[in-house]
């Protein structure tokens, strides 16, 4: 994603525009899906990609979903991209992420799920595989297996509707560990950053008082520490 700056700057303000409506509307809504633009490598780790999740993340309590195309990772190799894809978004998000496994009415997911939960039975699957990417990917199969212990996974189909009640319970799940991790991580950043500003002031405040000491300005200074003790 390549904008220049007045490009970013537009971006930007309709973001913050459809935040404000949805700020608006919040009342008589359940749910709000966010399809994000652009390759998910590039979103997520760019400047801009991080600037709108922050944004949501910051005014909404905010779940991420990966939509797999589960007939595609069928193939051990796809299905460990999609892994270490996931694990990266939960890295640099820090949010609750939820795998919805797509197109489960072209191949169901339990074999995804299997490979998830038990490492041996992905190498039996990749095993016969002795291309490079399938070394490296046997190399990686256990670098997720944090990540699976609190991971909501479920199975969907757009075309059918089926899964979808699993995933919106998938959904309220993780909102209550947005709640325990993101929000408590946030709460304590912002306390930790009205430390430092403060301590900054003080600082500033501190250097200006002897400033004022040594241009013999003092009764100026303590008028000033009256306004910000």
């Amino acid at each position: 994603m390549s904008l220049m700056p007045n490009g970013i700057s537009s971006s930007l303000k309709m973001v913050w525009r459809a935040i404000s409506v949805i700020e608006k509307r919040a009342n008589q809504l359940d749910y709000v899906l966010v399809d994000t633009p652009g390759h998910i490598e590039i979103f997520t780790w760019s400047a801009f990609g991080a600037i709108i999740t922050e944004a949501f993340a910051l005014t909404f309590l905010t779940v991420v979903t990966y939509v797999v195309d589960t007939p595609r990772s069928a193939n051990p190799v796809t299905f460990m991209s999609n892994m270490l894809y996931a694990c990266s978004i939960v890295y640099k998000t820090r949010l609750p992420i939820v795998l919805a496994f797509n197109k489960t009415d072209v191949t169901q997911h339990q074999f995804a799920l299997e490979w998830m939960e038990d490492f041996e039975a992905f190498q039996a699957a990749i095993s016969s595989d002795h291309s490079y990417m399938s070394t490296l990917s046997q190399s990686f199969c256990l670098a997720p297996d944090e990540l699976y212990k609190n991971l909501q996974s479920v199975g969907v189909s757009a075309v059918s509707g089926a899964g979808v009640r699993d995933f919106f319970k998938a959904i309220e799940a993780s909102a209550e560990e947005y709640m325990e991790t993101y929000k408590a991580d946030l709460d304590k950043r912002r306390v930790e950053k009205q430390r430092l500003q403060d301590e900054r002031r003080k600082e500033n405040m501190e250097k200006l008082r002897k400033d004022m000491e040594k241009s013999g300005n003092r009764d100026i200074m303590e008028k000033l520490e009256k306004l910000w003790p």
